[in-house]
């Protein structure tokens, strides 16, 4: 997939469109409330299928960038900020050289233990197809109240149901972003896994075991908006820095998401020699200064962390023998 380009004049005139018709992005969205029929869109449906990201002839050096957010609750802004900032994302990407060749998929992840869609997961896309995808995600809204959500499950999908060229061919991980402000559970459950995901699994697998699987093929970070229901929780900020330290990024303000992803990306990329050229560049790619001071505030601690690192070269993947081989298949 992600065979198209993307085009700034295209997306900035179906902006306009639905501004003028006083249309919604979230078209999947509004029919599942008109039908009250609650039911994963066919096309973000996670079940049975691989999601893919390749090179082609139009993006022979393709680099897949997962987004996957929070539906639940006081997250529900985060979705429209991504539709209505995903142009200047892919500018500030694209342009600042950041990424040659993005293919972003989206998703979005609920609670499997109590909501009715609680994974859904799009394709790999270069171009207007990434509108389409989030405008195909039920913004369900639920979540089970007890400060957790199954963002585990979304964990699984990406490490054991995503094929990707630049890790595959070039040895070069993706990116993964999870967003939200509340806990993944202890285990990813073998049922939501053959429920949601159609895999048989001999055991449930701790969630420390899945990230670290997920992290062979992926740079993952988690972003956590403070100012929401349970963003400035110190046990959620607890939680997720055990599993990733300096990879969770506290945001001060969710409407600065699309600036944080960047951002992280050109710093692990190298295009960015530190934080205050890196929120230079989010102004100049058409974003609001304050909202690119955000996130520099929310990678700084990363930030510092940070080495020029070099891609592995062309298909050398990590050895077997170092990987857990007690998987929780069959």
């Amino acid at each position: 997939m992600g065979n198209s380009h993307w085009s700034d004049a295209a997306d900035q005139a179906r902006q306009h469109h639905r501004h003028a018709a006083n249309q919604t992005a979230f078209t999947y969205d509004q029919q599942v409330r008109a039908s009250g029929i609650a039911c994963v869109h066919d096309q973000m449906n996670p079940h049975g299928v691989i999601r893919e990201s390749r090179d082609s002839d139009q993006h022979p050096q393709s680099l897949a960038i997962g987004v996957i957010f929070d539906v639940t609750g006081s997250m529900g802004a985060v979705p429209r900020v991504l539709q209505t900032k995903l142009g200047a994302l892919l500018r500030a990407l694209i342009q600042k050289g950041y990424v040659d060749h993005p293919q972003i998929l989206f998703g979005a992840v609920g609670d499997a233990y109590c909501d009715s869609v609680p994974l859904q997961i799009g394709q790999f896309e270069s171009g207007l197809e990434m509108d389409d995808d989030l405008g195909k995600i039920y913004l369900e809204g639920g979540g089970g109240g007890q400060i957790h959500e199954t963002y585990e499950l979304a964990a699984y999908f990406m490490a054991r149901h995503t094929s990707i060229d630049c890790y595959e061919k070039r040895g070069h991980k993706g990116y993964l972003f999870t967003i939200g402000d509340e806990k993944p559970y202890l285990v990813v459950r073998r049922q939501h896994v053959q429920d949601h995901i159609g895999d048989t699994l001999e055991r449930d697998i701790p969630v420390e075991q899945i990230i670290a699987e997920l992290q062979q093929r992926y740079e993952y970070f988690h972003i956590i908006a403070t100012n929401t229901s349970h963003g400035g929780s110190a046990d959620v900020q607890a939680r997720w820095k055990a599993l990733l330290g300096e990879r969770v990024l506290l945001l001060d303000d969710e409407a600065a998401v699309c600036e944080t992803i960047a951002l992280a990306i050109g710093l692990c990329e190298g295009a960015v020699d530190d934080i205050g050229s890196g929120a230079d560049d989010l102004i100049q790619a058409g974003y609001d200064p304050a909202a690119a001071a955000t996130a520099a505030t929310a990678l700084s601690r990363y930030a510092t962390t940070q080495t020029r690192t070099v891609p592995l070269a062309a298909g050398m993947l990590p050895d077997s023998a170092t990987l857990d081989t007690d998987d929780g298949r069959l």
